[in-house]
């Protein structure tokens, strides 16, 4: 699920990424164009054992991402804004602010 909220004083777009807690695994990371794409932005588990992080991204402007789970597998947010493909012959999440 992608949470987003407007901050025009500061011009962002702060999203909340969020995965259910029957997402299971050591680790997840945000990775995507707002980060070149490197496993730099890690979730944190929440107490009712959801995965959330927060970004402040640009408003109006899209960009594509994946979650990366335990440092080794690929998956996509399925409450994305759209999808889009990618070289490796699958799709990536993309998210509009």
């Amino acid at each position: 699920m992608l949470q987003k909220r407007r901050f025009k004083k500061d011009n962002v777009t702060k999203v909340t990424f969020v995965l259910p807690a029957d997402v299971v695994g050591d680790t997840i990371h945000l990775v995507g164009e707002f980060n070149d794409w490197q496993a730099s932005q890690a979730f944190k588990k929440q107490k009712d054992q959801s995965w959330r992080l927060t970004l402040s991204l640009e408003p109006g402007s899209e960009y594509q991402f994946r979650y990366l789970l335990n440092k080794h597998d690929w998956f996509n947010d399925p409450a994305a804004d759209r999808f889009a493909p990618n070289p490796y012959g699958e799709q990536n999440s993309v998210v509009i602010t």
